[in-house]
């Protein structure tokens, strides 16, 4: 099974509904990928309330994307999440770049970074819609790479 990692800050939002929705294509896929998430600065998201933000569990409940009755809360990201990962995506590369170099700068230029700004600067609306439409041209380049 091949992995992808999504990273964010808080692992609460954006790459929260990215891993869940890229998993739940990726079944209806019968793609060999599974995603997992994580946050490169959770202290930053002191007002996060609940294991997912509302936006995020909202957005995927409107695609019909189930989240576990057992939702887990926000994970850092640590060395091993890296070092298992197949692909890793972090979702701004102007917010999480710094971060990467500050934080984990052996790993900083050899993943991917998307331009998806956090609520403080695009409506959840816009910025889900650009994360899924990034997933689905993740998942149709995976399904054509069998």
């Amino acid at each position: 099974m091949n992995k992808i990692l999504f990273l964010c800050t808080g692992n609460y939002y954006r790459s929260r509904f990215a891993e869940h929705l890229f998993n739940w294509l990726a079944v209806k896929q019968g793609l060999d990928w599974q995603a997992d998430s994580r946050g490169l600065a959770l202290e930053q998201g002191v007002n996060n309330v609940g294991p997912i933000s509302r936006y995020a569990a909202e957005a995927l409940a409107v695609r019909l994307v189930n989240l576990p009755d057992d939702e887990r809360f926000p994970l850092p990201a640590s060395e091993p999440d890296f070092q298992s990962a197949t692909r890793i995506i972090a979702l701004d590369e102007l917010e999480h770049r710094p971060l990467m170099n500050e934080r984990f700068p052996h790993w900083a230029d050899a993943i991917e970074y998307w331009l998806v700004h956090d609520i403080d600067k695009t409506s959840a609306t816009v910025a889900l819609g650009q994360i899924e439409k990034h997933i689905l041209q993740l998942v149709e380049q995976l399904a054509q790479s069998y």
